[in-house]
């Protein structure tokens, strides 16, 4: 139980920070253009702070926690996809595995817990 809420805690303030980053630095823009992506940016990062609220507000309720862990595992999955898609190294790549592995963990447990 304890490591389920580090879990959810360290995921939504993490995504907290990504999505807000967006309106107080250009990396992300630069980032999604790199890509290719330059449309998609901002929803990316209403998604990231949608889902960090989500994780949040799951603490209360049990399925607004599946649907913010589904939802940020989903996010992660394709950025993980569009990092090796623009060929980004492993290291690069890493933070994006790693918070699709730790949303797929909240997720599975939060079924479980049903």
């Amino acid at each position: 139980e304890n490591k389920l809420l580090f879990c959810i805690l360290l995921s939504s303030f993490s995504f907290f920070l990504y999505g807000t980053s967006y309106f107080f630095s250009s990396k992300m823009e630069k980032e999604f253009k790199r890509f290719g992506l330059p449309n998609i940016a901002l929803f990316v990062a209403f998604a990231q702070l949608s889902g960090s609220i989500g994780l949040i507000f799951g603490l209360i309720n049990p399925t607004i926690l599946i649907y913010s862990s589904a939802g940020l595992s989903l996010l992660m999955f394709f950025a993980f996809f569009t990092r090796l898609r623009v060929k980004d190294s492993l290291s690069s790549s890493f933070p994006a595995l790693f918070y699709l592995i730790l949303n797929l963990v909240i997720f599975i447990y939060s079924l479980l817990d049903l």
